[in-house]
C-alpha cells in the first residue's frame, strides 16, 4: 500500500512539476504588460481557446458534483443539468463569442468584461465597470473556494491525509503559478488540465462498466432503484436521522421515486444561460487570436463538453451499481470518482487519473483568480483612484487581490462537509444573472443605455441573493433554481430602465452600428451621421 500510495503522488508530484515550469516559462511575456498579463495579447489560438474556456468552465463540479449528484439520486437532477450545460455552451459561442471578441476591441480594446460594459456605453465615471467587478469578486471568492474543497477531499479521500492542510497546500500551488505567469500560463495549463480531464473521464467510466459486468448488468442493478434512471422521476434515498442513506443486507433502501416535473426540469436546465455571464469564459473569447477563428473553437468545445458531460454523470450511475453502500450522503458522493479510480487502476496510472481533478480544480481557480485580480486592479484601482496608473502599478494591485481572494476562498472551503455541486450553483447563478442579460442586451440591442444596463445588473445579483435565501426555502413552485427567475428579472430591468432613459449617444449608436466591420480602431463619427439616424439607418442591426 505504501508503494501504492507513493507511485500515486509520484504521479501528481510530476504534474504539479509540469504546470509551475509552464507558469515559469510564460512569466517574462506575461509580466511585460497588463494586456498581455490579463489576455496574453489577444494572441491564443483556437485549440487553447476552446479548451481553456471549457477546463476552466467545469471545476470540480465535473469530476466530483456532477457524478456524486447522479449517485445519489439518480439521472435526472445531473442529467437536466448538463443538458442545460450542453445547450448553453454551443449557445455561448454561436451568439456571443464572435461579436464580444469585435465588440472589446472596438470598445477601445477592452481587456476585461468590466471594462467593456463601461467602454460599450461611454461611462465615462465608471460606474458600470466598479460595479461588475465588485461582482465578480464577491462570487468569485465563493467559487474559488469551490474548487479548494475539490483539492481538500481529493487527498483526504486518497491518503487519509488532513483535509484543510491539504486544502490550502493546493489552494497555494495554484495562487503560484497564477501569480507567476498571468493569463497565458492560465491558458496553457488549461489546454494540458482539459486533455487530462478528458482521459481521466473515459479511463474511469470504462474501467467502471467493465468491473461491474458490462452495460446490462449495470442496467438492470440500476432499474431496480425506483426512478433512478428515469427523466421524469427523481430516486428518494430513505435516511436516518442523521442525514445518512440507512443500507440493509449491504443493500441502499429508496423510497418511492418521486415526480420530476416540467417546472423543475426547466429550472435545471436553466444552468445553461449562466454562461452568457460567466467571465472565466467569456475572457477566453476576448481573448482568442481572430474572430475568424471562432467557427473551429466553437466545434471544438461543444465536442468536449458533451463527452465529458455524459462520461460525468454515467460514472455517477454506474459507481452506485459498482460501490452501491459507500456513500451515505451526496457530498462525500463526490468522492466516488477518487474511489473508482483506485479501485479500477494501476497505482501510477490512478495518480495520473486524479491529477485530472487537481486539473479542474486548478484551471477553474486559476482563471478565477486571475479574473478577480484583473477586475480589481483595472476596473477599481486604475478606473476609480489613480487613472495615470502604470501596468506596473496595476500587476502589484492585482496580486494583491490575488491573495485576498486566495485567503477568502480558503475560508469557505474550511468546511470539508461542504457540497461542491451546490456552492457552485449559488456562484454560478449569482455571475449568470448580473452579466448573462448584459452580454446579450450589449451585443444585440443598440438602444440599451448604460442607466439600463447597471439596473439590469444589480437586480440579477439582488434577485439571486433574495431568491436563494429567503424565497426558495417556500418550497413548490419557489424552489426552482435561482438563476431563472433572476435572468427573467435581470432582462426586464434592462429593457424598462433602457426604455425610460434617454436613447444612447450618436457616438454609441455609431459604434454599435459597426463594430462587426472588421478589427481595426473607430475613425470619427462622420459628421452626416445624424442625417444617416434620421433617414432610418440606425435601426438596421448588426
Amino acid at each position: 500500500m505504501q508503494t501504492d500510495n507513493f507511485l500515486i503522488v509520484l504521479a501528481m508530484l510530476l504534474y504539479f512539476i509540469l504546470v509551475l515550469t509552464i507558469g515559469f516559462i510564460y512569466a517574462k511575456r506575461a509580466n511585460s504588460s497588463s494586456s498581455e498579463y490579463f489576455l496574453g495579447g489577444r494572441k491564443v489560438g483556437p485549440w487553447f481557446t476552446a479548451l481553456s474556456a471549457e477546463a476552466s468552465d467545469m471545476s470540480g463540479y465535473l469530476l466530483m458534483g456532477l457524478p456524486g449528484l447522479a449517485y445519489f439520486t439518480g439521472f435526472a437532477d445531473a442529467g437536466w443539468t448538463a443538458i442545460g450545460l450542453a445547450i448553453g455552451t454551443y449557445l455561448n459561442w454561436k451568439l456571443v463569442a464572435k461579436r464580444l471578441r469585435k465588440y472589446t476591441v472596438k470598445a477601445n480594446d477592452s481587456i476585461t468584461l468590466p471594462e467593456f460594459y463601461s467602454n460599450r456605453f461611454h461611462d465615462d465615471k465608471n460606474v458600470l465597470q466598479c460595479v461588475a467587478a465588485l461582482i465578480i469578486l464577491v462570487f468569485f471568492c465563493i467559487y474559488t473556494g469551490s474548487c479548494f474543497v475539490t483539492v481538500g477531499k481529493l487527498f483526504n479521500t486518497l491518503f487519509g491525509l488532513d483535509y484543510a492542510a491539504m486544502m490550502v497546500f493546493g489552494a497555494i500551488i495554484v495562487f503560484l503559478y497564477t501569480l507567476i505567469g498571468g493569463y497565458l500560463s492560465v491558458v496553457a495549463t488549461d489546454f494540458i488540465q482539459g486533455c487530462l480531464m478528458f482521459f481521466a473521464l473515459a479511463v474511469v467510466l470504462i474501467g467502471s462498466v467493465t468491473a461491474v459486468g458490462g452495460v446490462e448488468n449495470t442496467a438492470a442493478f440500476l432499474q431496480s432503484i425506483p426512478g433512478f434512471l428515469s427523466g421524469t422521476e427523481i430516486a428518494t434515498p430513505i435516511l436516518d436521522d442523521a442525514g445518512l442513506q440507512i443500507m440493509q443486507n449491504n443493500t441502499p433502501l429508496f423510497g418511492e421515486a418521486s415526480d420530476y416535473g416540467l417546472l423543475t426540469i426547466v429550472s435545471m436546465m436553466a444552468w445553461g444561460l449562466g454562461y452568457f455571464g460567466m467571465p472565466q469564459v467569456l475572457v477566453r473569447f476576448m481573448g482568442i487570436r481572430s474572430a475568424a477563428e471562432v467557427k473551429q473553437s466553437r466545434i471544438i468545445a461543444v465536442t468536449w463538453v458533451v463527452i465529458s458531460l455524459f462520461c460525468a454523470i454515467a460514472i455517477g450511475l454506474v459507481g452506485r451499481a459498482v460501490f452501491p453502500v459507500m456513500f451515505g450522503t451526496q457530498s462525500t458522493a463526490e468522492n466516488i470518482f477518487i474511489v473508482l479510480s483506485q479501485f479500477l487502476l494501476p497505482a501510477f496510472m490512478c495518480g495520473v487519473v486524479v491529477s485530472g481533478i487537481l486539473a479542474a480544480s486548478m484551471s477553474s481557480s486559476s482563471s478565477y483568480l486571475l479574473i478577480a485580480g484583473s477586475s480589481v486592479a483595472e476596473n477599481i484601482y486604475r478606473a476609480i483612484f489613480k487613472r495615470n496608473a502604470t501596468d506596473r502599478q496595476v500587476m502589484i494591485v492585482a496580486r494583491i487581490t490575488l491573495t485576498a481572494v486566495l485567503l477568502f476562498g480558503i475560508a469557505v472551503a474550511y468546511d470539508e462537509n461542504s457540497s461542491i455541486f451546490y456552492v457552485v450553483s449559488y456562484a454560478w447563478a449569482g455571475l449568470g444573472a448580473s452579466f448573462g442579460p448584459l452580454t446579450l442586451f450589449s451585443l444585440y440591442w443598440r438602444r440599451t443605455t448604460k442607466q439600463g444596463a447597471l439596473a439590469g445588473m444589480i437586480s440579477g445579483m439582488l434577485t439571486v441573493i433574495i431568491w436563494h435565501n429567503f424565497i426558495a426555502p417556500l418550497g413548490g413552485v419557489f424552489a426552482i433554481y435561482e438563476l431563472l427567475p433572476a435572468f427573467i428579472i435581470s432582462a426586464l430591468f434592462i429593457f424598462v430602465v433602457s426604455k425610460l432613459t434617454p436613447e444612447p449617444s450618436k457616438e454609441v449608436l455609431y459604434e454599435f452600428d459597426h463594430y462587426m466591420d472588421g478589427d481595426d480602431a473607430f475613425d470619427e463619427v462622420p459628421l452626416d451621421y445624424d442625417d444617416q439616424i434620421d433617414s432610418g439607418l440606425e435601426e438596421t442591426l448588426v
